[in-house]
C-alpha cells in the first residue's frame, strides 16, 4: 500500500480487495481508493463523474473506490497500529436531521469518511465486520465529545486489505477488531478537533500505537523531534515512517525477534529515503517503485564519492 495527497485529495494505491460504502460501493478488487475534498458550496451534481474524472487526470485506471469530504485533507488523521492503518477526516455540520431541534441541518454539510487498510488479508465477511466495528467506534467517539448523534447523513467507510486471508473476522473480540476500534475511537477526536480549529495543524497528522512507556498513541511531528537527527545530520524527515515499510529487502533490514512474540522488520540503519535526493525525489513522483529509489541513491552516493 501506497497513499500520497495531491491538490487535496488522498490517493491510496495498491492491489486490495475491498468493500466500500460509498460513491458506487460494494465488494471488489480495486487498485486505488481515493479520498476527495470539494468546495463548501460545491454543487456539482454528478459525484462519480467528479471522481471519474479525478482518477483519468491522475493516470490510474479505473478501478477504483473513492470518497468525497468537504474537510480539507491538511485536517486528516493518518492512523498506524501494527498492520493496520486509518486514514480519517471529520466533521458534524450535517448530523441526521431528526436529532437537530426542530429537524434542521447546518449549512456546508460536512462527513465523517474513514478508510481502513490492513496489510492482512480479510475475508469478505471480515471486511463487512469491519465497517460495523468501525461504526461503533466512531458512534462511541462522538458520544464521548458529548455530541446527541451517531453519525452523519453522509458518512461513508471503506475498508481495504492485501495478501493471503489471515482473518475471518473483525469483530471487536479479534485481534483486527480491536486495533480498528481503537484506531477509529481516537482518531475521529482528533480529526474533529482539527476541522473545527481546536488542533492547528498545516499537513496532515501522523499517529503510531506504542506500547513503549504504556499502551498509548503518539502524533509524530517533525519539529523539534529529540531523535533527530536519527541517521546523519542534515537528513530529510519528511518519510520517517517509510513508505515501503515492510519491504522486505534484507540489504536494507532484517527480520528480528519482536518482545511481544514472533518477528517484526527492523530497517532502523537504513538512510534510503532521507536522503535529501531520494526524499525530493519520491515527493514528486509518489508512485516510484524501491528498486527506482535504489537506483538514484546508488547514483547519488557514486557522485559523492567521486
Amino acid at each position: 500500500m501506497r497513499y500520497y495527497l495531491r491538490d487535496g485529495t488522498l490517493f491510496i494505491r495498491g492491489r486490495f480487495l475491498a468493500a466500500s460504502t460509498g460513491l458506487q460501493g460494494g465488494i471488489r478488487h480495486v487498485s486505488t481508493i481515493l479520498s476527495h475534498t470539494v468546495p463548501l458550496d460545491w454543487e456539482h451534481r454528478e459525484p462519480e463523474r467528479e471522481l471519474s474524472l479525478l482518477v483519468t487526470g491522475a493516470g490510474l485506471p479505473p478501478d477504483y473506490f473513492g470518497l468525497l469530504t468537504a474537510v480539507s485533507m491538511k485536517n486528516l488523521c493518518v492512523l498506524s497500529y501494527g498492520t493496520l492503518t486509518a486514514f480519517i477526516t471529520a466533521g458534524v455540520n450535517n448530523p441526521n436531521p431528526d436529532l437537530r431541534p426542530g429537524g434542521s441541518v447546518v449549512e456546508g454539510a460536512h462527513t465523517i469518511n474513514i478508510i481502513l487498510h490492513s496489510e492482512e488479508g480479510m475475508s469478505q465477511g471480515a471486511l463487512l465486520e469491519s465497517i460495523i466495528t468501525a461504526t461503533e467506534a466512531k458512534a462511541e467517539a462522538l458520544h464521548s465529545m458529548g455530541y446527541p448523534f451517531t453519525g452523519t447523513t453522509t458518512d461513508a467507510v471503506v475498508v481495504a486489505c492485501e495478501g493471503d486471508v489471515i482473518h475471518r473476522y473483525a469483530g471487536t473480540g479479534t485481534d483486527l477488531g480491536k486495533r480498528i476500534y481503537q484506531a477509529v475511537l481516537h482518531g475521529v477526536p482528533e480529526a474533529l478537533q482539527r476541522h473545527q480549529g481546536g488542533i492547528v495543524r498545516n499537513r496532515p497528522s501522523f499517529f503510531i500505537f506504542s506500547r513503549f512507556g504504556g499502551e498509548h498513541w503518539v502524533e509524530w511531528m517533525p519539529e523539534g523531534c529529540p531523535y533527530y537527527p536519527c541517521h546523519f545530520p542534515g537528513q530529510r524527515c519528511d518519510f520517517c515512517y517509510c513508505p515501503f515499510y515492510p519491504c522486505r529487502d534484507e540489504e536494507l533490514g532484517q527480520w528480528i525477534e519482536s518482545s511481544s512474540g514472533g518477528k517484526v522488520w527492523n530497517c532502523s540503519s537504513c538512510t534510503l529515503v532521507h536522503e535529501p535526493e531520494v526524499a525530493d525525489y519520491l515527493k514528486s513522483h509518489p508512485e516510484a517503485s524501491l528498486a527506482e529509489l535504489r537506483a538514484l541513491y546508488k547514483r547519488v552516493k557514486k557522485s559523492c564519492d567521486s
